[in-house]
């Protein structure tokens, strides 16, 4: 079978300038042209090789800097390589920064279909399409908005939502299921199960280890731009979650078990991990942690720290008892800016609804480096959530839904 990707012994050289380097002409003359000149040069990337074949999904992991979105900058074309080569056969279905292409005085319906232009539509083949885009992102009230007055969520689902709507031969995606709520991440899933299916070949740039093991054939772990690992989904994620724990680990310090504010009693390498330069020190789930199924809540994480920490990352999940993982999200994956902690405080995120069924959960919060290079506080399985649902599901989410049934005597749908 031919494959859709082939990258081989890819290399991306970059210069690094000075902090201080002019930028008008003016500032060139008046520093005597000094700080021109490029300050060093580095590898984003260097040596890479791997191919996907049609209908597989190659997972893209590693930390911050370690050069998976100049990897996918070039499979897309973006860019070009200062050694080796990348192929591509077929049509390239996005390169998704969700929703950063889209211009923000246009509205929703212009974006579409500039967005779909430019994905090698004509702008008849958007046209007939658009009712489908606009449904899967489920904005038929807000598609005549101007982008800028969407939220961040809004902004992704339809950026996601035209993306896999272009009938791509490639997908090229970036964190895909940071997109909406459980539902409407369950949706994207189902969409990419079918793109799979269709022998779309995909590659995801993902922080989550335990995302790719799930979703992907093959794994690609980079680190400072060079491969460290690349094969079977399971092993390569595995390994790489493997030396996160090893470093975490080693800077745990040794200390007794203490109690959270509300008296849960948290012990090291147990329901806590991490090197404590930031302590969790409460967690509040909001209104309460019971709920019935469609509610929202709040998450709300109390702090503590001695010295100051640039740029953490705030992470919070929901899992089963089995320790099945319902939802994931972070502060980075979300777009928020880094965080300059320097006093205690608090941080929270809230879920507009969580369309679980009825059962008990878990939320754990951690705190993460900037890198993701190891853990500064994890609590695990500490803080459970209570889902009751007036309906019975066998899975783990329970959207709202409606039976229509037409009989022969009426060409309607009746609920």
């Amino acid at each position: 079978m031919r494959n859709a990707i082939i990258v081989e012994h890819l290399g991306k050289l970059y210069h690094r300038y000075h902090t201080h380097k002019p930028a008008t002409i003016m500032e060139v003359v008046l520093s005597g042209f000094r700080g021109l000149s490029a300050r060093e040069k580095f590898w984003a990337l260097r040596g890479v090789n791997f191919t996907v074949a049609p209908g597989q999904m190659l997972g893209i992991i590693g930390k911050n800097g370690a050069g998976k979105s100049t990897l996918l900058q070039l499979l897309g074309g973006v860019g070009i390589p200062d050694e080796g080569q990348v192929k591509v056969t077929g049509r390239i279905g996005a390169l998704l920064d969700l929703g950063a292409g889209f211009s923000a005085d246009l509205t929703g319906r212009e974006n579409v279909f500039v967005s779909g232009v430019v994905a090698g539509l004509t702008r008849r083949e958007v046209a007939r399409r658009l009712e489908q885009i606009v449904a899967f992102a489920e904005l038929e009230d807000f598609i005549d908005n101007p982008v800028r007055t969407y939220s961040t969520g809004m902004g992704m689902r339809l950026a996601f939502s035209t993306a896999i709507h272009t009938d791509p031969d490639v997908l090229l995606v970036d964190e895909f299921l940071s997109v909406g709520d459980l539902a409407f991440q369950e949706k994207c899933l189902e969409r990419i199960r079918e793109l799979k299916a269709q022998g779309c070949a995909i590659v995801l740039v993902s922080h989550s280890a335990d995302q790719v093991q799930k979703l992907c054939d093959r794994a690609l772990w980079l680190r400072q731009g060079q491969v460290v690992a690349y094969g079977v989904a399971e092993v390569v994620a595995g390994q790489y979650l493997s030396e996160m724990r090893s470093e975490t680990q080693k800077r745990t310090p040794p200390r007794p078990p203490q109690m959270t504010k509300g008296g849960i009693e948290l012990r090291l390498n147990e329901n806590r991990f991490g090197s404590l330069e930031v302590e969790i020190v409460d967690v509040q789930l909001l209104p309460t942690s019971h709920i019935n199924s469609g509610d929202g809540l709040i998450v709300e994480i109390e702090y503590s720290l001695i010295q100051p920490i640039d740029a953490p990352i705030f992470n919070v999940s929901i899992t089963q008892e089995d320790g099945q993982v319902c939802l994931n999200t972070n502060t980075q994956n979300q777009g928020i800016l880094p965080l300059f902690l320097q006093n205690s405080g608090k941080i929270r995120v809230s879920f507009e609804r969580l369309d679980l069924s009825g059962g008990k959960y878990y939320v754990n919060v951690g705190v993460y480096e900037s890198n993701w290079t190891y853990t500064y506080d994890f609590h695990w399985h500490v803080y459970p959530l209570f889902v009751q649902s007036k309906t019975k599901q066998s899975g783990i989410l329970n959207p709202p839904c409606r039976w229509e049934s037409k009989n022969p005597a009426s060409s309607k749908f009746k609920s």
